[in-house]
């Protein structure tokens, strides 16, 4: 581990091999804060599937990927005298402060709930409109739901308790069933929506992430299927010749590993 002055050195390390490639790269030079959107998507996703996986030097490498997009774009920033690299930190910086006032002035907070309220009310102040806002709209929908639903909670509009939610996903569920019932495509939709939103809302009770959770369980099909694919190889028979019995003994071995 470093201290301080040696970060610092490295970050500084990294401006410098930034404004080299700017200058002498041939691919480096012709990148635009739109050419390069949709490669720190990527990488943020690569985090974040590094951090499901607890893979702590991939941790170490990706967050190198997202902190170049950072000094790239800042660097692109610059060249037309918008703002530089400097700018950014210390826009972060005074928002932090500003949204702090228990650390940096005489508000006092109980818990993390005070936070989260009190954050919500000072953006309101700073000039927003609306708490939903800071959604992104581009957004995937159920980080998305998360997130609305997280922010109009941070203003009081919330339920009480967990049970309450949990009634509210078996409400919905039979609101689907209904439409399921009539057999209306577009209302079975919005009521798939309604019980997929209820279920984000008790997963938020319940102290999950919604996304983090299915990706898990995405990756545990993944490794479970594979295995199947792998059993099936060895018995030289394609899954398509089996019967869904002979894949569920291999299914169960695999939960087991």
């Amino acid at each position: 581990m470093s201290d301080k002055t040696q970060q610092l050195k490295a970050f500084e390390r990294l401006l410098i091999i930034m404004d080299e490639l700017r200058e002498q790269c041939p691919w480096d030079k012709k990148q635009t804060l739109q050419t390069l959107r949709h490669l720190t998507i990527e990488e943020v996703y690569e985090l974040g599937d590094a951090i499901l996986d607890n893979d702590l030097d991939e941790v170490k490498k990706e967050l190198g990927d997202v902190l170049l997009h950072i000094v790239f774009y800042s660097k692109i920033g610059s060249e037309t005298k918008a703002f530089d690299i400097g700018d950014v930190c210390n826009s972060i910086c005074d928002k932090l402060i500003s949204r702090h006032p228990h650390i940096y002035g005489d508000v006092i907070v109980n818990d993390e709930e005070d936070v989260k309220r009190n954050w919500e009310q000072l953006k309101l102040k700073e000039g927003k409109t609306s708490v939903l806002e800071g959604v992104p709209k581009s957004l995937p929908a159920m980080v998305k739901a998360n997130r609305i639903q997280d922010k109009v909670a941070g203003v009081g509009f919330d339920w009480e308790e967990p049970h309450q939610v949990f009634e509210k996903v078996e409400e919905e569920l039979g609101e689907l069933q209904e439409e399921v019932n009539q057999g209306n495509q577009d209302r079975i939709e919005s009521e798939f929506g309604d019980v997929l939103f209820s279920m984000i809302n008790y997963a938020r009770f319940l102290k999950v992430d919604p996304e983090s959770a299915l990706e898990r369980t995405n990756k545990k099909f993944i490794k479970r299927f594979q295995y199947l694919e792998q059993k099936s190889k060895e018995l030289e028979k394609p899954l398509s010749e089996m019967t869904l019995a002979e894949m569920d003994i291999f299914w169960e071995e695999a939960k087991k590993i």
